[in-house]
């Protein structure tokens, strides 16, 4: 059996669909954002957003005034879309295309935004190494933000199978170097008057040794 080709399923997806014909569609990424304002996230805090694609998380991160922003994704057309849309704007944010999984950088984050990223690891050496990324880029208490399908949410997600997650066993998964802090339910409205439910969660990067 061939095996899934995950960069080129993401590049056909933002070449052929608009912003607003894709299911994770949100004009403002409220949820993100109270996250963003409860943990009181400095201006100059280094936040990156983890399969940010085309959304605009980081349009109203800037329009707030943060100065240190990196968006990550596998698809560069996603990426490109949102260069286009932010047009000067663009030169604020460090953009850069990879699989999360590969993320090398020498960087420290004190905030890791993921919203329907890590859902779509349904291998276990691809969630393991997604979690060692996490736990060497994050900076003691630092922030991990994660958003996946809930136990109630879908199985599928543009044509591929997710991971659900309820608040326990997204917990679990995050127990070694991380605190939970807060886990909430939302239902995401898509722009196709349809409900996804999300388990979303905030996680405090433990000290190390």
């Amino acid at each position: 059996m061939k095996a899934f080709d995950r960069k080129k399923h993401w590049e056909n997806i933002y070449q052929t669909k608009a912003l607003h014909e894709v299911s994770w569609y949100q004009p403002t990424p409220q949820d993100s954002l109270d996250f963003v304002k409860e943990l009181n996230i400095p201006k100059t805090a280094k936040i990156i957003d983890v399969g940010g694609g085309d959304s605009l998380f980081v349009d109203h991160l800037l329009d707030l005034g943060y100065q240190d922003i990196t968006v990550l994704d596998i698809s560069s057309e996603a990426l490109d879309r949102a260069k286009n849309r932010l047009g000067e704007r663009a030169q604020q944010v460090k953009w850069v295309v990879s699989d999360v999984t590969k993320f090398k950088t020498s960087e420290l984050f004190d905030f890791w935004h993921d919203r329907a990223a890590f859902h779509f690891l349904t291998e276990e050496a691809d969630i393991h190494k997604y979690l060692e990324i996490v736990q060497q880029r994050i900076k003691t208490d630092g922030f991990l933000i994660l958003g996946t399908f809930s136990e109630k949410g879908p199985k599928k997600c543009s044509g591929i199978e997710i991971k659900q997650y309820s608040e326990d066993s997204l917990t679990a998964r995050m127990q070694e170097g991380f605190e939970k802090l807060k886990c909430i339910q939302v239902k995401h409205h898509t722009p196709f008057d349809t409900i996804q439910d999300f388990t979303f969660c905030s996680f405090r990067r433990l000290g190390k040794g």
